[in-house]
Order: structure tokens, then sequence, then C-alpha cells
């Protein structure tokens, strides 16, 4: 263990480094599946998981394969979520795990375990549970305010019912807690209440790059997206290949264009110990000592100003149109406004295309406009302890920038063109 952690909390520095360049808006732990545990027997038990840690019993993770001492508990993730910026997203098992359920006539104590939870997090110092977290070094309550009634248990025989337990004393004691349902409201509505729902994918590239279109047809009323695990996986994915980053992008092009039904997306998962990788492919890769990002962790740094920014329609006139994905957003940092343009091109061959744009009331300077490009020689390209920056995106000055440009896209390439907008403001659409 390192002397010098972020924030004194534990955390490797160089880590949680990672996860600040993402410029994230929320955690959400304690997992998925690791939730649920393969049974009940083995799931995460936040109780177990606070106090000093040497006095924590620590637990099978089973559905993973390894014992944990959960050193790394409730308290930890809500103390790491403050530490982060980030708006912390508590997911707690619903009395289902991967082979065994509860009934829903016998939920009752599960209620009251999670009711207490909040009160660990959100409770007064002088409260039963907040007290206990004030002795921990934490006075001050942790303003959880969305909590994600199980994981993926949607279909499974006492879901529903228990899913009902759970929203109505938690309506009850905390109305204002956002709170999310397992089951998919994307093609058709829910048929229980939700503030949010949960959309899970993994697929292959093709797959996923086609899914850009996915939340077009989805009912603009009703509970709104959390696309809390997106990944490309299997063959296409590698140990994270550029093919598979390429793929996500086009997906969450379509998520910004969606924006106004979609709240939150995360990739999952963010870190593996390249030690015990059981999953793949995973965001960052770390071992003792060392650490990289893989290509799809890259990609989303072409996506951190998106929350909070203006999204503009953007149309596509090309013969390779069925190969491209695109968006375009305006987003300000402390000084200057920008108009991002982003362009996946999905296929082998390069692409010559002209962008245009209409109704900015802002001159485009070519000064301090930029191009960003993430690809590589071969799709199948990936980053290592020993090569961490071979796919990596390089970016550089883009001297033509103006309000009509040619551009060449790269072969499977994303490709990024922050456009500076001459006056500080943006006051109208494209």
């Amino acid at each position: 263990m390192p002397e010098d952690t972020y924030k004194g909390h534990g955390f490797r520095t160089e880590l949680i480094s990672m996860i600040l360049d993402l410029k994230p808006r929320f955690l959400r732990f304690p997992g998925g599946c690791f939730v649920e545990g393969g049974w009940l027997r083995n799931a995460f038990r936040w109780r177990e998981s606070i106090g000093p840690w040497e006095e924590r019993p620590g637990h099978f993770g089973d559905v993973w394969h390894y014992w944990t001492d959960d050193g790394l508990g409730y308290y930890e993730f809500l103390q790491l979520a403050e530490d982060l910026g980030t708006e912390p997203i508590w997911v707690f098992n619903n009395g289902v795990s991967h082979n065994d359920e509860v009934d829903t006539v016998a939920i009752a104590p599960f209620v009251k375990d999670v009711l207490d939870s909040i009160e660990f997090a959100r409770g007064s110092a002088n409260s039963t549970w907040g007290s206990v977290r004030a002795a921990m070094g934490h006075p001050e309550p942790f303003p959880v305010k969305y909590v994600a009634i199980g994981n993926e248990d949607c279909g499974k025989k006492f879901y529903r019912g228990n899913y009902l337990k759970f929203y109505n004393a938690i309506r009850q004691a905390y109305p204002d807690i956002q709170m999310i349902s397992n089951c998919d409201g994307s093609s058709t509505p829910l048929d229980h209440p939700a503030d949010l729902y949960d959309f899970h994918v993994y697929n292959d590239s093709k797959t996923l790059f086609n899914m850009k279109s996915t939340f077009d047809r989805t009912s603009r009323s009703g509970p709104k997206a959390f696309v809390s695990e997106y990944a490309v996986w299997r063959g296409d994915a590698g140990r994270g290949s550029l093919l598979a980053s390429l793929a996500e992008a086009a997906f969450l092009t379509g998520l910004e264009k969606n924006s106004d039904i979609v709240s939150m997306a995360s990739y999952a998962p963010l870190f593996v110990n390249d030690n015990d990788q059981t999953w793949n492919p995973d965001a960052i890769v770390f071992n003792s000592w060392q650490h990289y990002g893989t290509p799809s962790y890259w990609m989303q740094t072409l996506f951190r100003e998106s929350s909070g920014a203006m999204f503009h329609p953007t149309t596509i006139s090309s013969s390779y149109s069925g190969s491209l994905a695109a968006s375009a957003i305006t987003w300000q940092d402390s000084e200057n406004s920008f108009l991002r343009v982003k362009v996946i091109n999905f296929g082998s061959d390069a692409v010559t295309l002209t962008i245009s744009t209409s109704g900015l009331q802002a001159s485009i300077n070519a000064l301090g406009s930029t191009a960003t490009v993430l690809t590589s020689a071969d799709v199948m390209d990936e980053n290592s302890f020993s090569n961490p920056t071979k796919v990596v995106p390089v970016k550089s000055d883009l001297s033509n920038a103006a309000e009509q440009m040619q551009v060449t896209l790269a072969p499977r390439s994303f490709s990024s063109f922050d456009l500076a907008l001459a006056q500080s403001k943006l006051v109208a659409e494209m």
C-alpha cells in the first residue's frame, strides 16, 4: 500500500487521476453482479463492510471467484464519490441472486436493511446509523440521491414484488431519492413506477455501432434511461481494441442525440487487476505498480465535455454514410467556447467530407481550433504495459477551421474537431 494516496483515503493517486481525466458526474457502486452474488449468502453486505477495516469479516465474491476483505466498503465508496465530486449511485441487493431469491412475503428485513444503509449515508450525526458514519470520521451526511434496486434482476420470479416493497418504503422515507429499475423501458413502457431504468448492453462491434439509433424510437414520456453498462466484448474486443472503442463511440453519439431521455451512461467495467482478469475487456488495467487505459478509455475522454453541453442536430450526406456516425455539441472551458464535431469512420476506407455549419451567431476562428484523432495501423491494436500509448488520441492544430471546411477521415478512426468560436458566448443553435 503506498503511503501517499488520493486525499489520504487509500486510493492510488495515478489511478484516481485516470478517473478524474474523464470528468465523471457519478459513481455507481459497488458493482453489478457483485451486488447479487451467485448465491445470496455471498452477496455484498454493507453492514459488514463498514467500521474498522481489521474487524470486517470479508466475504467470498462467488460471481468473480475471489475473496474480498471488504476494505473497499460502503463507506469508502461514498467517500470516493465525494472526493471525485460525483453523485453516488448506491446499487443494493433486493433479495435476488443468480441462483436464489427471497419471496416477497419475507422481504421486509431486506427493506429495513436498505433503509438503514441510506440512514448511514444521509442521516444526521445523532441518528442511529448516521452516528456510526460520524464515528468513522464523517459527521456530515453523504448526499445519496440515486439508488438502483437490484442489478439485472428484471424477469426473476420475485423481482417486481420485491421492487415495489423497496420503492414504496424509500419513497415514503426519502421522497427526493431517484429510484432505478432493472427493467428496460426503451421499447415498451414499464409496468411499475421508476424514476430511471437500467439499460445494459454487451455486444459485438457491428451490433453496437448500429445501436446508435436505439433510443430514437423510445417514448419521450416516462422514466429516463441510465445506460450503466455498455461495451464491445468477446472476439471484437481483444483485451481492449481500437475496433471496440469505435463502435462504442458511435453508440455514445446516439446517446448524445437522445439526451432528453438518456440521463447517464457509464462504460463497464472501469478497472481490472491484470493479475486476476476475470472479465474482459475493461477500461483501465493496472498491476501493483503500472497502469494504462485501453482505447475504450481514451475514446471516453473525447466525450467528457458532453455533460451539460448543448447538442446540435447533424446530417451526414455521403456514399459512406452507412459506416459513419457523428454528433455536434457546443461547450465552454474557463475562457472560450467551442463547437465540437465528432465523426466516427467505422469503415475500412478513408473518407473525405466537407463539414458545413449554419445558424451560429459566432464565427469560427482557426486560432485555437484543433483536431483530435483516435486510430491505429490495425483495427485490433491494443495498449499494454509495454506500450501503453499505442492507441491514444493525437491532437493537432486545425488551421483550415471555418464555417465550411474539408476533412479526411482515416479508415477505422474517431475524429473530434474542436472549432473555436470567435465570441465568448453562443446564442443560437446550428
